[in-house]
């Protein structure tokens, strides 16, 4: 059975874990590098989980860590989910659908009207698993990634009251 488990700032190692599998297993899909992450010591794990308002949420199965995701909040009603990722063993089994939606109750429970991600351009499984969950790709552009050319895809579900003003654009074409 999967369990998921919403981290404190104890709960560092277990981020860590999850972190650095992440990275390891799918570099092509995180912004973020392992160089960037797999020297840091407590310090650095525990300022990941201390910024304020997130939400770390991590998947375990037969009591080892498979999966993990985050929330973010931001400004005008937007809150950001980030670092989604699964390990390969527990692919296929909704572990990913299940940690999207832990990160949308939390953003609607912070009154968020909606959740963002930004993805990797050509990550198409990650693309489908987002559409799957509501998202749709919107014309706004992500941030350059380390090639200096390259943006990521910025993708938006709306979650909220109707008359928020917010709403995701879906991309032309």
């Amino acid at each position: 059975m999967v369990c998921l488990r919403v981290l404190t700032t104890n709960d560092w190692p277990l981020w860590r874990e999850a972190r650095l599998a992440a990275l390891t297993e799918a570099p092509h899909a995180f912004k973020s590098r392992l160089g960037d992450w797999d020297r840091g010591g407590e310090e650095l794990w525990r300022a990941r989980l201390e910024a304020p308002g997130t939400y770390n949420v991590v998947a375990s199965l037969d009591d080892r860590t498979v999966g993990m995701a985050s929330g973010v909040p931001g400004d005008g009603g937007v809150c950001e989910l980030r670092s989604v990722w699964v390990g390969p063993d527990a692919r296929g089994l909704g572990v990913a659908d299940r940690l999207i939606a832990a990160v949308e109750t939390w953003a609607r429970r912070s009154e968020a009207t909606t959740l963002k991600l930004a993805v990797i351009p050509g990550n198409e499984p990650a693309v489908a698993l987002y559409r799957r969950n509501g998202f749709v790709l919107t014309d706004e552009r992500g941030a350059l990634l380390p090639d200096g050319v390259t943006t990521e895809q910025v993708m938006a579900k709306p979650l909220g009251r109707a008359d928020s003003g917010i709403s995701a654009r879906p991309k032309a074409g």
